[in-house]
């Protein structure tokens, strides 16, 4: 049985830009095929949380491969989006300007719900547990449509 939702879907206004896609990319070292979220949709730094959106195109890396004639979101892709958030979370809460390299630590209790395909928008909701200036922790829920496809904890560590 999936979580209840970190938050009301329906309080969310997609078409938000609290966080573009050019500062996400200021504070995180992913880049090209990588690049796992567009924007954030919504910004909380007291409560740690975060919302980030990606349309998936039809012409994404994963495509071709990942499974020909049926083109399936990888699940490690949806951890590396929670982590993407995640981090933004970390530098902007920390005020590093991306100095710091705030990497993988873990993933834990992670379900997949459902399947991301191309074209369709993965909203990905991500909340602090433990944010510490060393180490934080985040519980993140992916959705398409309304309906969680993704759940797990992340664990970022600076290296």
């Amino acid at each position: 049985m999936a979580s209840p939702p970190i938050l009301d879907l329906s309080t969310l206004l997609t078409e938000n830009v609290a966080v573009t896609k050019e500062e996400i990319l200021a504070l995180n070292a992913q880049r090209d095929e990588f690049e796992q979220v567009d924007r954030l949709i919504l910004l909380d730094l007291e409560e740690g949380l975060a919302v980030g959106i990606k349309t998936q195109r039809p012409d994404e890396f994963w495509t071709r491969g990942h499974i020909p004639g049926r083109p399936i979101m990888p699940g490690v892709l949806m951890i590396e989006m929670a982590a993407q958030i995640s981090s933004v979370i970390y530098h902007l809460k920390f005020e590093t300007g991306g100095k710091k390299f705030f990497g993988f630590g873990g993933v834990n209790q992670v379900k997949f719900r459902g399947s991301v395909e191309p074209g369709n928008d993965l909203l990905m909701v991500v909340r602090a547990k433990t944010l510490r200036s060393r180490i934080a922790i985040f519980e993140a829920q992916g959705f398409v449509d309304g309906k969680m496809v993704f759940e797990g904890d992340v664990t970022g560590i600076v290296i």
